[in-house]
């Protein structure tokens, strides 16, 4: 396991390599919003496992990305899901010009797959729990109202107060530059998220990606559910698609949810699917 940086736009991104011994592919593990790459450890180790390349890292102003104060963090989330996954795309591709690109994105990380102009480097990809995030769309009453109320009211506030958004006084995961979660508080409010946003262009950018994807879904995901998923997958029109949506039954789990893939109790029920489809890919 080799740690490092890889430059990037006015910073750089504290990144984490696990290389095998004759590897097939090169994996990207693309994080969700407000968690760092300590969490896929173990599901990198287990890609590692299986004769992949694998490398994760932080997006700028998380994790090991986190330079100086976040009050001076003018990075966005759409700069994320640009500058961050194109420099991370670009040095793996650098690195390993013989070896196929491959990709995993969750959350976020499944936006970054679906609108980045690194895209078209990839072979194939995965995308896990990646949704339109409509507050509107969430299952059950209560979390949409709470989730309702820290888009919409605590987290303008809080980042007026602080200068960025203090998200693990609250409990929500890694603090967040103020831009990020700024323009995330404001996507969650349009109809269709950041398709309604000109400034990003989506439905045109994300008819660009032309790659094979598995798109893994979890029943009992308030935030990632079928209705919101669908929102976000409908404009990839030439992707080809194979979607999977899991029940905790199904796989003999207690829960799932939006965060459970990655889990270490989720290794011999889920991992294989996408590491499985990854080999078959490479």
């Amino acid at each position: 396991m080799e740690q490092f940086d890889i430059p990037v736009a006015a910073g750089a991104l504290g990144a984490t390599l696990w290389q095998a011994q004759s590897p097939r592919a090169v994996v990207l593990l693309h994080p969700a919003t407000a968690v760092t790459q300590g969490y896929y450890q173990a599901f990198a180790t287990y890609l590692h496992g299986l004769g992949l390349h694998v490398l994760t890292y932080d997006y700028r102003g998380t994790g090991r990305s986190r330079n100086g104060s976040l009050r001076d963090c003018a990075v966005s989330m759409a700069d994320w899901m640009e500058e961050d996954v194109g420099a991370v795309t670009r040095w793996a591709a650098a690195r390993f010009p013989d070896l196929p690109l491959l990709a995993v994105g969750h959350s976020v990380g499944g936006h970054a797959i679906a609108l980045s102009s690194a895209t078209p480097q990839l072979r194939a990809a995965v995308i896990i729990a990646a949704h339109a995030g409509v507050t509107r769309t969430i299952t059950g009453t209560l979390e949409r109202l709470r989730v309702w109320a820290v888009m919409r009211l605590l987290a303008p506030l809080l980042c007026r107060v602080f200068g960025y958004m203090p998200g693990r006084r609250l409990g929500l995961g890694e603090d967040l530059p103020g831009p990020v979660m700024l323009q995330w508080s404001r996507w969650t409010t349009l109809p269709h998220y950041f398709y309604d946003d000109p400034a990003m262009d989506a439905k045109r950018r994300v008819a660009r990606v032309d790659l094979p994807l598995l798109v893994l879904g979890f029943e009992d995901d308030p935030w990632a559910n079928r209705r919101a998923m669908d929102l976000l997958l409908h404009p990839l029109v030439n992707a080809r698609i194979e979607r999977r949506h899991v029940t905790p039954r199904e796989a003999g789990l207690p829960a799932i949810g939006h965060m459970g893939f990655f889990r270490k109790r989720s290794a011999d029920a889920l991992w294989p699917q996408v590491g499985n489809w990854l080999l078959g890919a490479a």
